[in-house]
């Protein structure tokens, strides 16, 4: 198994800035206090040439025209013209991953400049075209699954070979309501570096004696959530991480009745792994004031596509914010 995860990133992300196949991260951001913890909320102005691969590209072909002809800021510019229409409309698009069109699955193949390499027998990391920070990291399944069949302990498994070397986060947006834009099952990650997602804000108010498997909730989340203590992160061994996380994702399902329904599919949830806690979160719908909300929100990191955004998130606080795409 790769050993040395973060060198082959920073490599294969090099190349795909060089080429144009990745979308370089540009962002302004703000702070904001809520119940005692400090939430960022970012304005992702690269997402714009997202956009515009959305609205210019043919069907099937929206993820291969970002990124090539002038790079993000000529895919911004197409955005203020022929993409002008899809911008306005906030809720036609989805943060983070590629457009969702049906005809296109960019991880059944995914494109060898953006593919980091095998994770395990099962799946494959692939640089996330459009991320939302430096090392952001799909971890795709081989064949296709759809998103909402339950994790297996193969995804756990493949999270846990990140985060066992490098730390950072593991999330999951497991549906359309829970922000996901791919139906091919996948989960993410992301380093944890000054500014990305984290459940270390929660950690304070969490019991800090808990055993392994125990279940807790958070005051300051007025929504339907459950946290899990697992074994998660660097110095924890890969195998033990994996059943640990998996083990206390069929808790949290048991928790929060997430119960599989028609074609075994699960009802809408975000999941979120770090720092010790997995954090589990059903969901109702996929928007606040027009934002998407996915799981990197829930960990103190709101992403918005217009700068005007963050006013509706600042109106009122980010906790509410999360709490209406919640129960």
């Amino acid at each position: 198994m790769r050993t040395n995860w973060i060198e082959a990133i920073d490599a294969r992300s090099a190349a795909a800035l060089a080429s144009g196949a990745l979308v370089p991260v540009e962002a302004e951001q703000v702070e904001m206090d809520d119940a005692g913890m400090r939430f960022i909320v970012r304005w992702v102005s690269s997402l714009a040439a997202k956009d515009a691969s959305r609205s210019a590209a043919p069907a099937g072909g929206a993820a291969e025209m970002a990124g090539k002809g002038g790079g993000v800021q000529g895919a911004a510019a197409r955005a203020e013209g022929a993409g002008a229409e899809a911008a306005r409309d906030a809720k036609t698009v989805a943060i983070p991953g590629g457009p969702r069109d049906p005809n296109f699955n960019p991880f059944l193949n995914p494109d060898p400049e953006l593919t980091v390499g095998p994770v395990g027998d099962a799946h494959v990391a692939i640089l996330n075209k459009f991320p939302l920070c430096a090392r952001h990291l799909v971890l795709a399944r081989r064949a296709f699954e759809e998103q909402l069949l339950p994790l297996a302990r193969s995804d756990f498994a493949a999270l846990a070979a990140l985060m066992v070397e490098a730390g950072g986060i593991g999330l999951y947006n497991g549906g359309t309501a829970a922000g996901a834009s791919q139906r091919h099952k996948h989960v993410q990650w992301m380093p944890d570096d000054a500014g990305n997602a984290s459940l270390r804000l929660f950690v304070p108010g969490l019991p800090a004696g808990l055993a392994e498997q125990g279940v807790a909730t958070h005051a300051a989340l007025s929504m339907r959530h459950c946290f899990v203590r697992v074994r998660c992160g660097r110095g924890e061994a890969v195998e033990a991480s994996a059943d640990s996380l998996h083990a206390g994702f069929e808790r949290a399902r048991a928790e929060l009745g997430l119960e599989a329904g028609e074609g075994g599919l699960l009802p809408p949830f975000n999941l979120l792994a770090g720092e010790g806690w997995l954090l589990a979160i059903p969901r109702s719908r996929e928007h606040f004031e027009g934002i998407s909300m996915s799981a990197v929100c829930f960990g103190g990191t709101l992403y918005t596509r217009h700068r005007e955004q963050i006013e509706a998130i600042r109106a009122v606080g980010p906790l509410r914010a999360l709490a209406a795409v919640g129960y």
